[in-house]
């Protein structure tokens, strides 16, 4: 990986930058005031960036409740995708919520993202259910996937 790569905790300075991620990576992107929201006023988020030099290509959402946790979103520009850069990503955020004490961390994903799907495979995540109808653009059902932190931490650290 680049060494101009760094990871850091969102501000809220950061949403401009963030809105331009989430506009090109998903049909129905959250907005200004949700992610306000997230950094201001619930105490379970935590929200990671990944940066190039100073600008933002990449960042990861999270919540904590007691030992669960769960990615709420991530996502990469799409001109940094390819280069392992979300694992990386992803990779943070777990270090991050193990610190935060968590013991598990879950998420959903389309079912028919594979891409993503094959990514969480590679770190250890495991299928655990669907989600009908899950996302609200065009109905299509979500694949709700577990990794238990502490047994697949070599999957993490490597």
């Amino acid at each position: 990986m680049n060494e101009s790569i760094t990871f850091r905790l969102m501000t809220v300075a950061d949403i401009d930058q963030i809105l331009v991620i989430e506009h090109l990576s998903f049909t129905v992107p959250w907005s200004r005031e949700a992610f306000h929201n997230e950094l201001l006023s619930n105490p379970y988020a935590s929200y990671i960036v990944m940066q190039d030099h100073d600008q933002v290509i990449g960042y990861c959402g999270l919540w904590v409740v007691l030992e669960e946790a769960h990615v709420t979103n991530i996502a990469v520009l799409p001109e940094y995708r390819g280069r392992k850069l979300g694992e990386a990503l992803l990779k943070q955020a777990v270090e991050l919520v193990m610190a935060l004490g968590a013991e598990r961390l879950s998420l959903e994903v389309r079912v028919t993202n594979h891409v993503a799907q094959s990514l969480y495979r590679k770190l250890g995540f495991q299928d655990g259910g669907i989600r009908k109808n899950y996302y609200t653009d065009n109905g299509e059902d979500a694949l709700v996937m577990w990794v238990n932190i502490y047994e697949t931490a070599n999957h993490i650290r490597n």
